[in-house]
């Protein structure tokens, strides 16, 4: 059967004068398992046979999947993965046209931690680039976006997964900001990103920008303007080599462009951009329009596997590439799924002004799927994953540690990460943190008796996972349980987090009432006190004929930031069973079914 599937990687041997990165518990990541994934929901159709993807789901788990299909099918990944900055990444979350004058209003909500052990860290990205590299296709090439924390360290991952003679640039984003005066050391003004190739013979095709007058050029160029007597062309004299000079141009080099090198000026995005979405580590589509166009052919497949809010995404789509992408982070993907749905909205209507005109239109994949992966929906934060599996599987929290989240029937509970399946590496923060003082104690005490139950809760684990603590710690006699959430408790429900009203008058749906219970809590707002339920509201969209599996939204009724969802819907009469989604400005959403 498919989910048996297994795919075996080959680990490069270390290169002879070439340095090679170490680090505790380093493993080489020889090979993988498929991981099935369920189609929740379609927007749009088919072109040419291709329909985009979205995965909602740890991207290792993800890209495992994504190997049955497309190894060696994807032509250009961009990834933007953790920079181990050791901050809390927040979304701005803020009531629609509220007339409320205090704090209720607005608040800050934490999207993800990017607080690593460096072991941890350096292992979570050898295993993804493993994969990334696995994927690629002969004349593909990935581009990792990092900053000053892990550059020198993931420059080395880079070289030992792809080679160091398949570096290309590392490419420098320069970008403004506050002057600040520091103590000890510059301003930080850039980020870096690397560009490495799957082999010798990649796809390139150079980003070039438009010159904007002859004296721009010739200003860039610190050359004096000539005049050609017998044309009356203006020009330059270039350096030809060997001492030569040769004429250039204007005209010529204009219509030619202005070539980029590595260094790229381009401002972040801020508040009055029309493109914000006040999405924390958004990215500028212009950075991404230069990766896209240089890296990927107009028949091309891009990925993104830490998607965010859907800016790589976004551009492909802009410019006619086919394109896949992945995040853990519910947000992320509720975010990308409405970017998504605008652009193919504006390129519908920009495609419908050609036909008018007479014009050939271009081709643009606009539809796309939402796929969950190992059925991830348990969490739509990660970030509020610990608190939601303590309270759905009763855990008692334990204050006395540090090591330990909580006790359930007497044995010790920790919660390993949820974000992905839990490793060998996530059990050093345990084995570095037992009380051995303690079990030498209780093992003298009582040698038949294990010196601690333990039971670790966790979402997806490599098979060995008990089986290494035992061994890890066979000095003394610890009873290990494995809890897996998504084998052991399938059946674990969580508290609905919103309710509604939804209804039929007559061959209108109405939503009466919507309240999301977490987004209200977090607003510290009671119901009396919510002037329009709309206030709450992100986006509906929703499917007349359901078929009980794949929601496939005819309705999608996504207002910008100020304006509010319409809230009643005329009817179609071939509607039967009608689903309806409601997503809250946390990008967190209630399902409701309704029969026509």
């Amino acid at each position: 059967m498919q989910e048996q599937q297994s795919f075996e990687f080959d680990v490069r041997p270390p290169i002879k004068g070439y340095p090679q990165l170490q680090w505790t518990g380093k493993r080489p990541y020889r090979g993988t398992v498929y991981y099935p994934a369920q189609l929740r929901e379609r927007y749009g159709t088919e072109t040419d046979g291709w329909i985009n993807k979205l995965f909602w789901g740890d991207n290792l788990q993800v890209m495992s999947h994504l190997l049955h299909e497309y190894r060696g099918q994807v032509d250009l990944i961009y990834i933007d993965p953790p920079f181990d900055s050791k901050a809390d990444y927040k979304k701005k979350i803020k009531l629609k046209d509220s007339t409320v004058a205090n704090d209720s209003s607005s608040f800050e909500d934490k999207q993800y931690g990017d607080i690593w052990t460096n072991d941890q860290y350096l292992q979570f990205m050898y295993e993804r680039l493993t994969l990334c590299r696995e994927l690629l296709s002969d004349t593909g090439s990935i581009y990792l976006h990092c900053d000053w924390h892990k550059s020198h360290h993931l420059r080395m991952l880079m070289d030992e997964v792809f080679g160091p003679k398949l570096f290309q640039n590392e490419i420098v984003w320069q970008y403004s900001g506050w002057n600040r005066k520091n103590s000890s050391y510059f301003n930080r003004r850039h980020d870096t990103i690397l560009f490495y190739t799957k082999t010798n013979s990649p796809y390139f095709e150079p980003f070039k920008l438009a010159w904007s007058s002859p004296e721009e050029y010739a200003k860039a160029r610190k050359q004096k303007v000539l005049i050609e007597e017998e044309s009356g062309r203006k020009y330059v004299l270039s350096d030809g080599g060997a001492g030569k000079r040769v004429k250039r141009y204007l005209d010529e080099a204009i219509a030619d462009g202005r070539h980029i090198d590595d260094v790229w000026t381009i401002d972040k995005l801020n508040n009055s951009d029309k493109e914000g979405l006040a999405y924390p580590t958004q990215k500028p589509e212009r950075l991404l329009e230069r990766i896209v166009s240089s890296s990927c052919s107009p028949e091309g497949i891009v990925f993104d596997c830490f998607m965010g809010s859907g800016t790589t995404q976004a551009v492909a789509m802009k410019l006619g590439r086919r394109f896949i992408g992945a995040d853990i982070n519910l947000g992320a993907i509720q975010t990308t799924t409405k970017r998504l749905l605008s652009v193919a909205t504006s390129l519908g209507e920009q495609q419908e002004s050609l036909d008018v005109d007479g014009s050939d239109p271009d081709t643009f994949y606009t539809g796309f799927e939402v796929y969950n992966v190992n059925n991830y929906d348990l969490f739509r934060n990660p970030v509020q994953a610990r608190d939601l599996l303590m309270e759905a599987l009763e855990i008692q929290p334990y204050e006395q540690s540090n090591l330990w989240d909580g006790t359930l029937d007497g044995r010790m509970v920790k919660i390993m990460p949820v974000n992905r399946i839990a490793t060998k590496a996530d059990l050093k923060v345990i084995t570095d943190n037992l009380p051995y003082k303690t079990y030498e104690k209780r093992k003298a005490d009582n040698p038949s008796q294990p010196v601690e139950q333990v039971t670790l809760v966790c979402m997806g684990h490599e098979p060995d996972l008990k089986a290494s603590l035992e061994s890890e710690l066979s000095e003394y006699k610890v009873d290990v349980a494995v809890v897996d959430i998504l084998k052991d408790k399938k059946e674990l429900e969580f508290k609905r987090e919103a309710e509604a009203e939804v209804v039929l008058e007559g061959n209108r749906l109405v939503i009466r009432s919507f309240y999301p219970l977490n987004l209200m809590q977090k607003l510290s707002l009671q119901r009396e006190y919510i002037e329009d339920w709309r206030q709450l509201v992100e986006s509906i969209v929703i499917d007349w004929n359901y078929d009980g599996v794949v929601m496939e939204p005819s309705v999608t009724d996504i207002p910008d930031k100020k304006t509010f969802v319409k809230g009643y819907y005329e009817v179609p009469d071939t509607a039967g069973t009608i689903k309806v989604k409601i997503t809250d400005l946390l990008s967190e959403s209630l399902e409701v079914e309704v029969q026509a």
